[in-house]
């Protein structure tokens, strides 16, 4: 009787199908971290473009530390407001705003549960490449974040960069400081990140907005949203590590007056560098003889932006 016949394996078959299985893993794996180190690249380069910059950068450094992220910014009254402003603290000279972005511009209300907020967007309502939101100070409303020729015209520069760029700026009117205000901007946040489709949301607070700002940074919900804060001459946060924002590990910029009489800057910057000790990234800038107002006047919203985005 014939004998059935057997399967038989060449000596060295079964190692070269593993072999050639790891092979074509490696390959794999090569091609997606090579893929993967491309998009960190592409991400870190600046994602904002110019916009008037010789008119509104820093125009002299008088220290800078920590590799950069903490900088000393000479400012002067007599050049910074009276020759840049054709009525000193009112009306910047036309040289500073261009005035087609208001053609993307509107005042809607949104509706977020029993409450509506008042906003004003500049920019498409939906698929921003980054949105920006700014929230005023004690009796301030969304018409002071858009104010063109305020504050030597630096909101009419922020709008301009945000749509040069794609993105979307929001001035909303804040009600009140507390809980239920933190709760209108956090449905905010999480609105204009779903209408951007998940791209980044900077959220800055000046003065007593920056209130809002802390509470937010405890929402672990509106934290995820976010791609970075600016607090701009505001109070301290004594308790900020103990949020989520600080979990995170969510960028920060702090711009402050040296001389700001409301809030001091010595606390905000005792928390940077409490901050800094613990590798958070952080970055501050700090106005020589500045007050109160300074930081919304003279923040340069593009290297701003630029730092936080590139995190």
């Amino acid at each position: 009787m014939a004998e059935a016949p057997v399967a038989r394996q060449a000596p060295n078959e079964g190692a070269d199908r593993v072999s050639m299985s790891t092979i074509l893993f490696s390959i794999r794996h090569l091609i997606g971290a090579l893929l993967f180190a491309s998009l960190a690249v592409s991400a870190r380069a600046e994602p904002v473009k110019p916009y008037k910059d010789a008119l509104f950068r820093y125009s002299k450094l008088l220290q800078e530390a920590d590799g950069g992220d903490f900088r000393v910014v000479d400012y002067q009254e007599l050049r910074d407001i009276n020759e840049r402003d054709q009525i000193p603290e009112r009306r910047v000279k036309r040289a500073y705003v261009s005035l087609g972005v208001k053609s993307v511009q509107v005042n809607e209300t949104l509706g977020f549960g029993e409450r509506g907020l008042d906003v004003t967007r500049v920019g498409p309502d939906r698929g921003a490449a980054f949105t920006v939101i700014f929230i005023h100070g004690r009796g301030g409303d969304r018409r002071l974040g858009a104010n063109d020729f305020a504050f030597g015209g630096n909101f009419n520069r922020l709008k301009n960069l945000a749509v040069v760029n794609g993105g979307t700026y929001y001035a909303p009117s804040v009600r009140s400081f507390d809980a239920a205000g933190v709760a209108d901007v956090s449905a905010l946040i999480r609105f204009a990140a779903e209408r951007s489709g998940g791209g980044p949301v900077i959220l800055s607070c000046a003065s007593m907005g920056s209130f809002i700002c802390w509470g937010i940074a405890r929402q672990e919900a509106a934290v995820s949203a976010l791609g970075g804060m600016m607090i701009m001459g505001g109070p301290a946060d004594p308790d900020f590590r103990k949020s989520a924002a600080y979990s995170a590990r969510l960028p920060i910029l702090f711009s402050h007056g040296s001389r700001d009489s409301v809030y001091p800057a010595e606390s905000q910057v005792a928390l940077y560098r409490s901050l800094r000790s613990k590798a958070y990234p952080v970055r501050f800038v700090l106005f020589e003889t500045g007050s109160h107002g300074t930081p919304i006047r003279m923040t340069d919203w593009r290297e701003a932006l630029n730092w936080i985005l590139d995190r």
